[in-house]
């Protein structure tokens, strides 16, 4: 009888978060949907996922490749929809082969920038977000660049000089690209910043504790 009472407790809990990010968008003078909640299920069941796709929602997320290819088609997810964290030339031309042998429409994805400076983080930094802006733009026909993502700080709690740093990457980005600034995405925010990111410009932000709960590690076995 558990299972149902945390499952419950998820669709409570994004119910939570929507009403939270639509009040956070109202304060930056926008709408709710224009900012786009992506659910990270992280290590959490199939179940679970479902759960609160029965209860309305439609964007989900993992943070490794790993996990959405074991959960994908339990989910009937028809196709992957955007890849956020493409952070070199490498990963780039990865992604446009595999996208190329597929036969689909081109991939969107967000150039990741290590805001923070921190080693341990990924992203390009700062100073090379554009020339890898264009790169995808221009060298990779099957990647669509739909705008910049960052990763908080080492509580997950981005200051607000990480946001504004992406704010002027965005800035440009879209200057060199020619693009115009709302079309160039901003995802920045997690569980524990979602909500001054979004006040901040963010157009897409990634909550997963706060829906699912924390991430679950499986039990290593004693000998």
């Amino acid at each position: 009888m558990a299972a149902p009472a945390v499952e419950g407790l998820a669709v409570t809990a994004l119910r939570s978060v929507m009403l939270r990010v639509r009040q956070a968008a109202e304060r930056s003078g926008r709408q709710s949907d224009q900012v786009r909640v992506v659910a990270v299920s992280k290590t959490k069941p199939v179940s679970l996922i479902r759960q609160v796709y029965d209860a309305g929602h439609r964007c989900f997320g993992e943070n490794y490749v790993q996990e959405i290819t074991e959960k994908a088609p339990q989910s009937a997810v028809p196709n992957l929809a955007m890849v956020e964290g493409v952070d070199n030339e490498k990963i780039a031309n990865h992604l446009d082969r595999v996208v190329s042998g597929m036969g689909r429409k081109p991939l969107k994805v967000l150039v990741q920038v290590n805001t923070s400076g921190e080693a341990s983080k990924s992203g390009v930094e700062p100073s090379g977000c554009v020339e890898l802006a264009k790169y995808v733009k221009l060298g990779c026909p099957n990647l669509e660049f739909s705008g910049l993502m960052t990763i908080g700080m080492p509580d997950y709690s981005s200051t607000p000089e990480n946001f504004r740093r992406l704010l002027d990457c965005r800035i440009e980005v879209c200057k060199a690209l020619g693009m115009a600034e709302e079309q160039c995405e901003l995802s920045m925010g997690m569980s524990g910043d979602f909500e001054q990111a979004i006040e901040m410009g963010s157009t897409n932000v990634r909550i997963g504790s706060t829906i699912f709960g924390p991430r679950e590690y499986p039990k290593k076995n004693k000998n």
